[in-house]
């Protein structure tokens, strides 16, 4: 089963390059300066953001270590970002120490669980999460907060499709050439239509929407959006 998986693993990676080497073969001379621009717009609005929420930040890592003082506050994890290239997802560590041990454990003791994380990859009460602090970061998505400091080293957009681990680059089917075309976002699309209360399906399709219509004018519309969602706490878990 061990070489199954890690021959489905290394098909899926050949995959992803051989879309990300078809990308790069482009001549991408006509969306260079509005890439430029974007690009310029994430660099300065993430450092004045870090900048204004800097106590924030502090207050949000001083709850996160009392919680468990020998654990990191900040949670990384291994993502698929532009032209399938893999880079370090930085947030706020909103689980319980050993998160992935106490999901295997919950996963075989309960199918109807199990069945719900191979479809999204979230659970909806998810029992690994850190009582009181670790909810609310993800009902109101301040756990995403360090993710501008992936927008300020260019592995991210403020707006972008969802940065998906390598196990949901399945999912995506063909749709994966209009994700990896463009850099994932700490915000999207998908966010704002609903979040967690919409299918897989549905993101999919909203990730591939954006990834081929964006505009500087529909990413003003996301991040004003976004606000109102954080605020709102609809669709969050």
């Amino acid at each position: 089963m061990a070489i199954m998986a890690e021959l489905q693993e290394n098909l899926t990676n050949m995959a992803i390059f051989e879309t990300a080497a078809s990308l790069n073969e482009l001549n991408d001379s006509s969306i260079r300066k509005p890439y430029r621009l974007k690009r310029i717009f994430d660099a300065v609005f993430s450092l004045f953001m870090i900048i204004l929420l800097s106590p924030l930040y502090l207050l949000i890592a001083c709850v996160i270590k009392l919680t468990s003082l020998n654990e990191p506050v900040i949670f990384k994890q291994r993502r698929i970002g532009y032209k399938g290239k893999e880079f370090i997802c930085y947030k706020f560590r909103t689980m319980v120490p050993d998160a992935e041990k106490h999901l295997e454990i919950i996963l075989e003791k309960k199918p109807k669980l199990k069945e719900q994380f191979n479809k999204e990859f979230k659970l909806k009460k998810d029992s690994r999460i850190i009582p009181l602090i670790g909810d609310f970061l993800r009902k109101t998505s301040l756990d995403e907060l360090p993710q501008f400091f992936n927008v300020l080293k260019g592995d991210m957009s403020v707006v972008g499709p969802r940065p998906v681990v390598m196990k949901e680059i399945t999912k995506y089917g063909e749709h994966i050439i209009s994700l990896i075309s463009v850099m994932p976002g700490i915000t999207g699309l998908w966010q704002v239509s609903g979040r967690n209360n919409i299918s897989y399906e549905q993101r999919v399709l909203l990730d591939d929407f954006y990834a081929k219509n964006n505009s500087f004018l529909m990413d003003l519309k996301i991040i004003f959006k976004t606000i109102f969602v954080m605020v709102n706490k609809s669709g969050a878990y």
